[in-house]
């Protein structure tokens, strides 16, 4: 649905996008993932028609839009502030986008009732003004207001980045829901990993106006493409060559120790070696525990390793006890 074509951008002699490549599905939840400054943003508000590129061409459906005013685009849009208007209630918040279209009166009543019953606004709380909501009313009040004119795609830029811990994941899950059940094509931007695995059904990690990787979460956790998208998603041991060396690692197992390895915290056993399993001894040093898991941090002759065990409901091992930690060569990631 959504194409990017060979699309440069630069401020001035800074290029801060290098030539993005990318296809967005019909339907799809697509997110931009990387550190503050990668390009992601960028990319975002090339689409929406915020910034023309210098180069590259954006399509939506076949069609050239790289030009196009933000207006025709016909795309929604959350902003990280939402850039809600404050001295407006609820109600005129939503009807903004509407007006300017100039729908009529009685058409705009009916798509705001109509999009408060999906984004579980009620009544009541539309008469109020953007000051007198909670942070979870006010962003769905922002989504409510990017889709009331039935846009084609919506774009999101960290509109969960102001919002506490705990509400942060409950809005995560709205958010997926409410995506799933209109149907629309999402692109969103994030530099939360946790974000990106659990909303997306592709991803894109970026990395100094580069993307790195695309693919669905699995495929980006479990085999990640670069060393840079190897250490950015997720937690993850790197491995020296001594310590692999010393586990049994070589050529003949796939391990080429040469090189940089990698292996994520649950790909690590302890006191539990399966069979063509690696290992070693290692000692208890410390262990955070989280109820559903138990994370350890273990030092194996100088290597220091941290493992998440699942909780069993067995008693926890104690530290300053030594432990064989296990693992199969095929879990290495190497760059």
């Amino acid at each position: 649905m959504i194409n990017l074509s060979n699309i440069q951008v630069h401020f001035g002699s800074f290029e801060a996008l290098k030539s993005i490549n990318l296809e967005v599905k019909q339907g799809e939840f697509f997110t931009l993932l990387g550190p503050s400054g990668c390009g992601k943003t960028t990319t975002l508000r090339t689409v929406t028609g915020f910034i023309n590129p210098t180069k590259g061409k954006v399509e939506v459906d076949g069609k050239d839009i790289t030009h196009l005013e933000i207006e025709k685009r016909n795309i929604g849009m959350v902003f990280q502030n939402y850039a809600l208007f404050p001295t407006m209630s609820v109600y005129e918040n939503i009807a903004f986008g509407l007006k300017v279209k100039k729908v009529s009166g009685d058409e705009i009543k009916t798509k705001i009732d109509e999009i408060a019953r999906k984004v579980e606004l009620e009544p009541m709380q539309l008469t109020k003004k953007i000051s007198e909501l909670s942070g979870g009313q006010q962003q769905r009040v922002a989504i409510a207001r990017a889709l009331v004119t039935s846009p084609s795609i919506i774009c999101l830029d960290e509109p969960l980045s102001n919002l506490d811990a705990k509400l942060r994941v409950q809005l995560r899950n709205e958010l997926k829901e409410l995506q799933r059940r209109f149907g629309i094509t999402t692109i969103y931007v994030t530099h939360d990993q946790e974000e990106a695995l659990t909303l997306s059904d592709r991803i894109a990690v970026f990395n100094l106006g580069n993307i790195e990787q695309i693919g669905r979460p699995d495929e980006v956790y479990n085999y990640s493409a670069t060393e840079f998208v190897c250490n950015f998603i997720g937690d993850i041991n790197k491995l020296s060559s001594d310590f692999l060396i010393s586990a049994g690692a070589n050529s003949q197992n796939g391990v080429d120790t040469s090189k940089n390895c990698y292996i994520r915290l649950e790909r690590l056993y302890v006191n539990n070696k399966l069979e063509h399993h690696l290992s070693c001894d290692a000692v208890v040093e410390n262990f955070e525990y989280y109820g559903l898991y138990i994370k350890y941090a273990l030092n194996s002759n100088g290597e220091r390793l941290k493992v998440i065990e699942k909780n069993s409901g067995s008693p926890m091992y104690s530290i300053g006890s030594t432990v064989t930690v296990s693992f199969n060569p095929e879990n290495i990631m190497q760059y």
